[in-house]
C-alpha cells in the first residue's frame, strides 16, 4: 500500500476549467509516522496578528523525509514521494516565554505528479489533532494550492534550507 501527504493552506478561488471537477484531496492519504525523525526544516509562529490565525495558528514545525531532503538541501527539483508535514501545536505563554502546546493538525503535501498533476503535482490534506479519522482538506485547491501556488517558482514549497 502506498502512503501519500499533504500541507493545509490558505483560501482563495481558482477556475481550473468549467467542466473540470475541482482536485480533491485523495482519501486514501493518512497522517505520516516517525516524521519527527526526519529532517527538520525550521519552525515559524502564526499569532493572533496575523489574518492566517483562525486556520493555521500556533506553532508550526516543518519536516522533510530522505527522499526530499537533498532537493531541500541543493535546490534540485523535489522527486516523486517527497513528503513535508507540518506539526501545527497551539502556544502557552507562561512568564514570558511560549511553549508548544496541544497538537493542533498535522498538514502534509506529497509529490506524486501523475496523480497530484492539477496541483504542481502535490498531493495535500491535513487532519485535526493529527487524528487520521479528522481530515480537513476537501478541495486541495482552494484549501491548499491557491496559497501555495505564488511558490512555483520554489516549486509551490515555502520551506526553504536554512544551513
Amino acid at each position: 500500500m502506498r502512503t501519500r501527504f499533504v500541507m493545509l493552506a490558505g483560501t482563495v478561488a481558482l477556475v481550473a476549467g468549467a467542466s473540470a471537477p475541482a482536485p480533491r484531496a485523495g482519501a486514501d492519504l493518512t497522517p505520516p509516522t516517525g516524521y519527527r525523525t526526519w529532517f527538520h526544516v525550521n519552525s515559524s509562529l502564526v499569532d493572533s496578528a496575523s489574518g492566517l490565525f483562525k486556520i493555521l495558528g500556533g506553532l508550526h514545525n516543518i519536516y522533510v523525509n530522505p527522499v526530499g531532503q537533498a532537493a531541500l538541501q541543493t535546490g534540485a527539483p523535489y522527486p516523486a514521494g517527497t513528503i513535508f508535514v507540518d506539526d501545527i501545536h497551539t502556544v502557552t505563554v507562561s512568564d514570558h516565554v511560549y511553549n508548544e502546546g496541544a497538537r493542533a493538525a498535522v498538514a502534509v503535501m506529497v509529490k506524486d505528479p501523475k496523480e497530484y498533476a492539477a496541483t504542481g503535482g502535490w498531493g495535500f490534506q491535513a487532519w485535526a489533532g493529527g487524528d487520521s479519522t479528522k481530515p480537513v482538506v476537501k478541495n486541495a485547491v482552494t484549501q491548499c494550492f491557491n496559497c501555495h501556488a505564488p511558490q512555483k517558482d520554489h516549486q509551490f514549497v515555502f520551506s526553504t534550507y536554512l544551513p
